[in-house]
């Protein structure tokens, strides 16, 4: 077992080092071009990739961050920085200054009013026959 442990060892920074290369954006490599890091992860075992751990990989300071993560606690998504409106008192006020709710129910009141009407309007057809001037067909008629 302890035979096979710089194998893997070595294959796994191999892997890692290589795919770190490849998806490294080029103008940020540094010492040398990209691929003549790959060769030499490649070729030279242990010695290539620790140079590109060492010497090839872009630093933080190179890739345009000065740290690898979102200075605020949101991660990035400014939506949630921003205050809820209901923590705005002028946004509370406005609210209680509103009188949408009564204006929807005076509006809710008039179209159960016009609902209930045209209800009745339709039975009254249904019970007496007309000549068809209010829209309906007597029954049977195609």
């Amino acid at each position: 077992m302890p035979r096979y442990l710089g194998v893997l060892l070595e294959i796994g920074l191999i892997v890692f080092c290589l795919i770190e290369c490849i998806q490294a954006p080029p103008g940020r490599v540094r010492n040398l071009p990209t691929w003549a890091w790959i060769l030499l992860i490649l070729f030279i075992p242990y010695v290539g990739p620790i140079a590109w751990l060492v010497a090839g990989r872009p630093t933080a300071a190179s890739a345009g961050r000065s740290v690898p993560w979102p200075a605020t606690r949101t991660a990035g998504f400014p939506e949630y920085e921003r205050p809820a409106p209901d923590d705005d008192p002028a946004f509370i006020a406005r609210l209680a200054a509103a009188e949408s709710d009564s204006d929807d129910r005076r509006l809710l009141a008039q179209w159960e009013a016009d609902l209930r009407a045209r209800e009745s309007r339709a039975r009254d057809a249904e019970q007496q026959p007309g000549d068809g001037s209010d829209g309906l067909r007597p029954p049977g008629t195609p």
